[in-house]
């Protein structure tokens, strides 16, 4: 990735509907290389998606809790299922398989903390390969926009 290249990933990190006219005038190329461009690092796989941002408060989800999960045994044939399976669950934002003393953390959010226990005594606590279960309630969750490529 060059300067222009930068530039137009911080751009559309920042507004995604940009049109390019806008873009191109921002990151100070024509509009027809703006397009080449912005075409080429989707190609690439750099830019891989657009998304609308959701207030979850507004769509009844206003509790979020990272659940730190360990399962045993902690094998490939245990790791995959489970990932397929909390993925399917409406409430989880997101997952991460780390490693360290927990296997998983398990993004959430809920409509209330009556909701999470639920979420966590009949979705997590209840399948075989859970061994352990940790959660933690969010106060507050900010995300951060914009990342700048490095080098």
């Amino acid at each position: 990735m060059d300067s222009v290249d930068a530039a137009i990933v911080r751009e559309l990190q920042k507004d995604a509907r940009l049109p390019n006219k806008d873009l191109a005038q921002r990151v100070s190329v024509a509009p027809s290389t703006c397009v080449v461009r912005h075409r080429s690092l989707r190609e690439r796989g750099v830019i891989t998606g657009y998304h609308a941002e959701v207030d979850l408060a507004a769509v009844g989800r206003p509790v979020q809790a990272v659940i730190a999960i360990r399962v045993r045994p902690h094998t490939r044939a245990i790791v995959g299922p489970f990932m397929e399976y909390a993925l399917s669950l409406p409430e989880v934002l997101a997952l991460s398989h780390v490693a360290g003393p927990e296997d998983f953390l398990v993004h959430v959010a809920v409509a209330d903390t009556a909701h999470l226990q639920r979420l966590v005594l009949d979705r997590f606590t209840t399948r075989r390969e859970v061994s352990e279960v940790q959660t933690n309630l969010l106060f507050q969750h900010v995300r951060k926009h914009t990342i700048p490529p490095t080098g």
